[in-house]
């Protein structure tokens, strides 16, 4: 199959590729992989319609033997024996092709979903910023779960309802050559009825699926805010949001029914099986065939009622599971801005970042949220970036470990620009720290070397104690192995942040970002954190995006930021100085209480800059 062309920001080596180019080829690719299965599916349908179709040929034989003068009863005892063997034969045939379209559609729905999930992490945070995450859900469970659905029952039923068609084709003109009429009238009306009900019921089927995908949108983001609607006091509200998208679901699947409603096969049906009766007794009356022919020919007659009812069921499982298909497929097929590069830059990185003349908007129509944006930072120097609220200045940091890619000029990191590196392996080597920490619902321990996974536990302990979240650890019954919530809701914001800056401290980047990490920390605790922070710095690159003056003191070089451009950079000293949009920003500190400013007497700002680049051990740390 021909591989896919989106770009990834990680992929997974695989023996075989998807064809992505539509629904129908998606699922076929996908199905094709199981050749022997699906070998099982065919030889079981035939089987099935054929033990079928022995069974009016056969009573049509008995009752020859009974109505005959005197009866035949060893050619009836001859009938009976093989009807058994035949339908012994058929059931086995008929378990092995439900097997086969079981284990077919359970295997379908396992590639799908890993190869959906995949993808998933591959995409960008472009990407991520326009999706709702409750329609993601929607799609990797309840849409792939429609795609296996699809192969079992529906594909399965409707291949094995066409080898039901085949045999009144083949019987009727073996007892007379006109009752192959009959049969032909039905497989024509037949086809002409279903497409049009397939052309009717796609956009129905398409209009259920994307109405559930809202429907689950609207409940993710209302559990996800449920902080913000009891506070608000607005249940009520919410209530009545969720019933219009709930109501908007059932008016599509409604929709779907009338749609369904309108199946002219069992009609047709109805139709073929009078006019197969009048027919067949017309030559009956002729003298042209015997009562056993009319009883065998109408009994062949009635296989056409499983693809009428069957499929009836089954086209709208196949319709609903080529819809999730294409739902599953916007996805996987969605344009990424960015790719992992393999095979780029993957050196050992000092620390050197340079921004030239950098320019980056998030959607084509908003403006540009960075403007010409030049800076140079030397390997193991402390950046502060301040400025007010969206100014820029996490965006600015985002461009370094490509969250994000710019739209004009360049990030550069050791003089390579970082579309040139490898993207795993320039991320490996940056952490970043943000104020709204993100912990997995996992132990404290597998929180702290998520970045590491082969870190040992006095690794991890080590860590925990530099970033001072080792005693509130062991407060716990389970201590490291104790399971915080989804996104560490059972642990207060400081201890979440601690365990965010152990984790990247275990990390040992050479460049550390932090994004305000110390918000939610109290200041005494800030103190001992501030030490920690201080001390992981020492020979790595650190921006600090932070409004602390205890923080942005001791940084080599301060950058303000204004409405996405570089207003001014240099020490605290120089900026108060000479740039007015600064000393905005610390508007009335003078006048304040020093507290806020300044860290006890042994914190980092009150060190000599002198002291502050000496080795650690120099210090007799």
């Amino acid at each position: 199959m021909p591989p896919s062309s989106v770009t990834s920001e990680f992929s997974v080596e695989r023996q075989w590729r998807s064809d992505r180019r539509s629904p129908g080829r998606w699922v076929f690719s996908h199905l094709w992989r199981y050749k022997v299965y699906i070998l099982g599916i065919l030889i079981g349908a035939l089987g099935n319609a054929g033990g079928a179709a022995v069974m009016p040929l056969l009573v049509g034989q008995a009752f020859n033997a009974v109505v005959a003068q005197p009866p035949d009863t060893a050619a009836l005892g001859l009938v009976v024996v093989l009807i058994v063997l035949s339908q012994i034969v058929r059931a086995v045939l008929q378990l092995g092709r439900n097997f086969s379209s079981e284990i077919i559609g359970q295997r379908i729905e396992r590639d799908a979903r890993d190869e959906l999930y995949t993808s998933l992490i591959g995409k960008s945070m472009s990407f991520h910023d326009r999706q709702s995450i409750g329609d993601i859900m929607a799609r990797a469970t309840n849409d792939v779960r429609e795609v296996n659905l699809l192969m079992n029952p529906g594909v399965n039923l409707v291949v094995g309802s066409a080898a039901f068609l085949l045999f009144p084709l083949v019987i009727g003109p073996r007892i007379h050559p006109q009752l192959v009429a009959v049969p032909l009238f039905y497989v024509a009306a037949y086809a002409v009825a279903v497409a049009y009900y397939l052309r009717k019921l796609a956009p129905a089927t398409e209009r259920v699926r994307r109405a559930f995908g809202q429907m689950n949108a609207t409940l993710a983001e209302s559990i996800e805010g449920i902080e913000t609607v009891k506070g608000a006091a607005q249940e009520n509200r919410e209530i009545a949001r969720f019933r219009g998208v709930v109501d908007a679901w059932r008016a599509a699947a409604v929709g779907q029914g009338d749609v369904e409603s309108l199946y002219l096969p069992s009609l047709i049906f109805g139709m073929t099986m009078a006019l197969g009766l009048l027919h067949s007794l017309l030559l009956y009356h002729a003298g042209a065939i015997s009562v056993g022919d009319v009883v065998a020919y109408n009994g062949v007659l009635m296989f056409l009622q499983f693809p009428t009812f069957a499929t009836q069921f089954a086209y709208p499982q196949v319709s609903s599971g080529l819809a999730s298909a294409r739902r599953i497929l916007e996805l996987m097929n969605a344009e990424t801005s960015l790719d992992e590069n393999k095979g780029g830059y993957a050196g050992a990185m000092r620390g050197d970042v340079t921004f030239d003349r950098v320019t980056f908007r998030y959607g084509e129509d908003e403006r540009p949220a960075l403007q010409d944006v030049t800076i140079s930072v030397k390997a193991g120097q402390t950046v502060a970036i301040v400025g007010q609220t969206g100014a820029g200045k996490s965006t600015l940091t985002k461009m370094i470990n490509r969250i994000y890619d710019v739209d004009a000029g360049c990030v550069c990191v050791d003089g390579v620009d970082v579309r040139d590196w490898d993207l795993d392996a320039l991320r490996r080597q940056i952490s970043t720290i943000e104020q709204d920490v993100f912990l997995f619902s996992r132990t404290i321990a597998e929180n702290i070397k998520f970045g590491c996974p082969d870190a040992t536990q006095a690794e991890i302990e080590q860590a925990a104690k530099a970033a001072q979240a080792h005693e509130f650890i062991l407060s716990f019954k389970d201590g490291y192995n104790t399971i915080v919530g989804e996104r560490g809701v059972t642990l207060s914001g400081g201890q979440r942040q601690r365990i965010a800056i152990a984790r990247a401290f275990l990390a040992d980047p050479r460049i550390l970002i932090l994004d305000d990490s110390t918000s939610a920390i109290d200041s005494a605790t800030e103190d001992l954190i501030q030490r920690a922070m201080f001390r992981v710095a020492q020979g790595r690159t650190t921006f600090l995006i932070t409004h602390r003056l205890s923080q942005i003191r001791w940084a080599d070089l301060i950058v303000v930021l204004k409405q996405g451009r570089v207003v001014a950079c240099g020490s605290h000293e120089e900026l108060m100085r000479t740039s007015k949009d600064y000393r905005a920003i610390f508007a009335g500190d003078d006048e304040r209480p020093k507290k806020s400013a300044s860290l006890s007497p042994l914190s980092p700002p009150d060190w000599p800059r002198e002291a502050r680049r000496m080795p650690e051990v120099e210090r007799g740390e």
